[in-house]
């Protein structure tokens, strides 16, 4: 298995919230970005990964399949292999098991890999949306050298790199130096629970047609 250099990425500022019909209305529903903490809307968050999708078309690199890390890969690595139109893999990770999920733990590898058919193996895009110590990337890369021998050549790939990462992804968009906590939009999925989605889904209307006005 060969692991390439890696390649230069961009940085970009958050901006919204998903819920507003406006970049600045949505920039003034989330807290100020500092340097322990970065909020990201929807519209970038999918901005992210149309970006992260072009740095690795650029580079000039193909590859065979994409393998998303779960859970917080998997809407990157679903968007970027419909852009790709290549097949998807899942594996299984877990690491952000204390307090409230916000703190490390011990990291959990699935011990076998989702797909449709045949087996793992060529070039691989190794996709999740963050390396933040670099454990990941460095533990899944050994499971793959060691249990998928048809892996010819694996490339990483993410939204955003803490330079507290022991580890250079190859491919990224956004560096981060100060190793902020990075609030995605779909953390309010966390605490949402059936019994509240009536009210979640009005306030959600509510603010859409808030921002219709004027």
């Amino acid at each position: 298995m060969e692991i390439r250099p890696a390649q230069a990425g961009l940085t970009v500022s958050p901006y919204g919230n998903p819920l507003q019909s406006s970049n600045e209305e949505q920039a003034m529903t989330l807290p100020a970005n500092d340097d322990e903490n970065l909020w990201i809307s929807w519209d970038e968050y999918h901005q992210l990964i149309a970006r992260l999708s072009l740095n690795v078309h650029e580079s000039g690199w193909r590859f065979d399949k994409i393998l998303c890390l779960a859970r917080g890969g998997l809407r990157v690595g679903d968007q970027m292999s419909r852009i790709f139109d290549v097949p998807l893999a899942i594996l299984a990770t877990s690491s952000y098991r204390e307090a409230a999920g916000t703190v490390q733990g011990d990291l959990d590898i699935a011990q076998y890999i989702t797909m449709t058919r045949g087996e793992l193996s060529g070039r691989i895009l190794l996709v999740d949306d963050l390396v933040d110590s670099g454990l990941t990337l460095e533990r899944v890369g050994r499971h793959l050298q060691e249990r998928y021998p048809a892996v010819t050549e694996v490339r990483s790939a993410v939204l955003w790199y803490k330079a507290c990462s022991k580890v250079k992804p190859d491919y990224h968009v956004s560096f981060l130096p100060t190793n902020p906590w990075i609030h995605q939009p779909f953390e309010e999925y966390d605490t949402l629970r059936p019994h509240n989605l009536s009210a979640w889904l009005k306030r959600g209307k509510r603010a859409e047609g808030e921002g219709g006005r004027g």
